[in-house]
């Protein structure tokens, strides 16, 4: 038997960006919204992270516009001192799962089918009894596209020989009495924070090695914390990156002077980054992990065996009895960028660096607000989603872009001005007498800034293919 349900909005994926997406509709407008997810609760990837996951950005400017996570306090103890709260993993899920359950829910308007598929045909099946569903909507929200995946989601993309024990990081708390030495297998967050949470339960930097393929850059978390609210945006580190693009003379020149007025990090100042996939570290942070002096640049992993490790650029020994701890998963993967609104199909996507959940709750304000889709997408344009190095400079030149079409549009500026998941709130204020002006020299600025930094990339590319 197939239950027929008509609704305005058909949301596929119930993780952050399905959830923020649908805040704003039902916070904004009278529409009814369906919600089909694979999984048994909301939260996406967060359902299947490790134990020790937290939050890389504040928590005070993460989730749904509508309903605060954490209590804004600042962290008085511990690596992040200084710093607003980094949710657990577990706060995450259960704040979505609240979200649901006493917001959307409860309103009325919206319809949760957990457990089911979302099919080709447009059919939605559930995954537990087979029932089916057909959903008569009026337009359909792709929160999926940009997919996150999470290492225990899948097995290592390395070969596991001779008996070796190599486990996703959620098995790391379980097992880790039973090692004295531990190999963690990738760089990004999940490698960072596998490291942290290893040296926080006392393991000696000595008996971790760490395999680094890619050096990459980070973020400086002090310099997003939103604890600096822009009482000058003119010394503030958005513009402080685009003054570094008008006074450098290469890429790396670039990097250096970025470096220089604190918006980023690198893990070895003589190593040269290769790689940036937005995560972020306190100074404290970054000394407890230089402490590690196991590290491996040779590539990426082909195969761990007892007692070594054969790499892409030659083989390293391991203690025989090693835990490797498998952190490469490409958590965001390149995907194409496709139009935001096309017809009755809406994709969410990042319209702002390395904010996807931030940016699922603008691009619902605007699906709320404006009704010529040429326009809705001019205001939503995507921004690629960073691997190598220079995306930094890609995705800030897109961002800046961004802002300048932001700042046309009335209903744009109101939502970014009282958005409590914004980190840059409230740097918009037009009535304020002391911000207009410096929102002026903000636009004069970028549309400085964004012809500078296409010509590094462009000088870039010529220096490398000479």
């Amino acid at each position: 038997m197939t239950q027929t349900i008509d609704t305005d909005y058909l949301v596929i994926g119930a993780g952050g960006m399905g959830m923020a997406f649908v805040d704003e509709i039902i916070t904004q407008t009278s529409a009814t919204v369906t919600i089909v997810d694979r999984n048994h609760r909301p939260g996406g990837h967060w359902n299947d992270a490790y134990p020790f996951v937290r939050l890389h950005q504040t928590s005070t400017c993460y989730g749904v516009n509508s309903t605060p996570l954490g209590n804004g306090t600042v962290d008085q103890v511990g690596w992040n001192k200084g710093c607003y709260e980094l949710a657990s993993g577990s706060e995450v899920v259960a704040y979505f799962d609240q979200v649901m359950r006493q917001r959307f829910l409860p309103s009325g308007r919206v319809k949760y089918l957990p457990m089911c598929d979302y099919r080709d045909d447009g059919s939605v099946v559930s995954r537990v009894n087979g029932n089916s569903y057909e959903i008569r909507a009026r337009k359909v929200v792709d929160a999926t596209y940009i997919n996150v995946t999470v290492p225990s989601q899948r097995p290592p993309k390395f070969k596991v020989e001779g008996g070796a024990v190599c486990v996703p990081p959620n098995s790391v708390p379980k097992l880790a009495p039973e090692y004295s030495k531990f190999a963690v297998v990738g760089s990004g967050k999940t490698g960072i924070d596998t490291c942290l949470f290893l040296l926080e339960m006392g393991v000696a930097p000595a008996d971790i090695t760490w395999v680094m393929p890619n050096d990459a850059w980070l973020f400086d978390r002090f310099t997003v914390n939103p604890g600096r609210k822009f009482t000058d945006i003119i010394t503030a580190g958005r513009v402080e990156v685009l003054k570094a693009a008008l006074a450098a003379d290469s890429v790396d020149d670039f990097f250096q002077r970025v470096v220089a007025c604190d918006q980023l990090f690198q893990f070895d100042p003589k190593v040269k980054p290769t790689n940036w996939r937005c995560a972020t570290v306190t100074k404290l942070e970054l000394e407890q992990l230089r402490s590690i002096p196991n590290i491996v640049r040779m590539g990426h992993v082909d195969a761990v065996a007892p007692g070594e490790m054969r790499l892409k650029k030659g083989v390293y020994k391991t203690a025989p009895k090693t835990l490797y701890i498998d952190c490469a998963a490409d958590g965001l993967k390149n995907r194409p960028e496709k139009k935001v609104f096309d017809g009755n199909r809406i994709t969410l996507q990042t319209v702002r660096m390395c904010q996807q959940v931030y940016s699922a709750g603008y691009i619902g304000n605007v699906e709320a607000n404006l009704t010529d889709e040429a326009r809705k997408n001019d205001l939503c344009r995507p921004v690629p989603l960073p691997h190598a190095a220079n995306d930094y400079l890609r995705c800030a030149i897109q961002d800046s872009e961004n802002m300048l079409i932001w700042l046309t549009e009335p209903s744009v500026v109101k939502w970014i001005n009282e958005s409590r998941i914004d980190l840059f709130s409230p740097i918009f204020d037009f009535e304020c007498p002391i911000m207009g002006p410096q929102i002026q020299a903000m636009g004069e600025l970028l549309n400085l800034a964004i012809p500078k930094m296409r010509q590094l990339l462009e000088d870039e590319k010529v220096t490398a293919a000479a």
